[in-house]
């Protein structure tokens, strides 16, 4: 088989009928949160979603409903995503941080998983949704919280380019090849940085090499998780800075070294758990390809995290 070609198995579809059910799904694929719909028994919702590495594209459409992420969930579930949201069918509203946004087919907006949101989607709805780490913005977390909720209206410049690369990642995801979608991805991302630099007013100097240097050490991260050696004295000597450095920075973001180093193994053991491609490994395999050496603590860590077990885990996600 080419090697650029996703296999189907990693376009996963759902459907269902059911509210509850849809709140689950999406739940589990964006982050935890509550819906509900005036349909009732018409109600109709469907996710398609695909891995790009670090990446996610989803083609959502549903009848109407509502979805809210509350501060008290958003606080204990974290998920240091970005979403940047492509309205193609129907009208939606968006509100966080005390703003609102009215989308229409073509436009646009930019989200935070992390903070308290709503969306409220007609019977006509279709979007699509690029989700990314925060870290891949190269902007200080605090400078995206004014951009959250603004509608990049779809004659605007910046919609006009980035729609159409964000609209054939979400149609034709079971088709492009796995270099070009995850190219075409991060084009995306590093457009949404830029405008929103250029935004901001950021001027070359200290602060973008800060952003260079934290780039740097999440990619030194991403790369070593399988050793169970990584932690804050390796990262900070074969990236030459300090280990007081080290935590300094990552304070800046919101998280300390070890949280993120836990977050993405976990996060990474959780997409492997769901894959159906890696059913013939076992569990205490898959979590030593990310750095987890007792099965006792992995455990208890991934249902700290996701609520119940890796088996469990498994196991319901064959059974949806």
């Amino acid at each position: 088989m080419d090697n650029d070609v996703i296999p189907a198995a990693s376009v996963r579809t759902s459907a269902t009928r059911d509210v509850s059910e849809y709140s689950r799904l999406v739940s589990e694929r964006f982050a935890p949160l509550t819906i509900d719909t005036d349909r009732g028994g018409r109600f109709r919702g469907q996710i398609r979603g695909r891995s790009l590495g670090e990446l996610e594209v989803f083609d959502v459409r549903a009848t109407q409903h509502r979805v809210e992420r509350s501060a008290s969930v958003a606080a204990v579930t974290p998920r240091r995503r970005y979403m940047l949201h492509l309205q193609t069918a129907g009208v939606g509203e968006m509100a966080q941080d005390g703003r609102e946004a009215t989308l229409h087919p073509g436009d646009m907006a930019f989200y935070d998983s992390d903070r308290p949101y709503s969306l409220s989607l007609d019977d006509t709805f279709r979007n699509s949704i690029l989700v990314f780490p925060q870290h891949l913005l190269k902007l200080p977390h605090h400078d995206t919280q004014q951009f959250s909720a603004t509608k990049i209206g779809g004659s605007q410049g910046f919609a006009k380019m980035v729609a159409p690369f964000l609209r054939q990642l979400s149609t034709d995801m079971d088709h492009l090849p796995a270099h070009q979608s995850a190219r075409f991805a991060h084009a995306v991302v590093d457009l949404v940085s830029t405008v929103l630099q250029e935004e901001l007013g950021s001027a070359p100097g200290a602060e973008p090499r800060q952003h260079d240097t934290m780039t740097q050490l999440y990619a030194f991260i991403e790369e070593h998780l399988a050793s169970p050696t990584l932690g804050p004295q390796r990262i900070a000597a074969e990236n030459f800075i300090s280990v007081r450095t080290l935590h300094a920075m990552f304070s800046k973001t919101g998280t300390s070294v070890a949280s993120w180093i836990r977050h993405r193994r976990l996060e990474l053991s959780r997409a492997a758990l769901a894959n159906p491609e890696l059913d013939a490994l076992p569990i205490h395999v898959l979590m030593v390809r990310f750095g987890f050496v007792d099965a006792a603590h992995f455990s208890r860590t991934f249902k700290t995290a996701y609520g119940e077990s890796p088996t469990e885990f498994r196991r319901r996600t064959r059974s949806a």
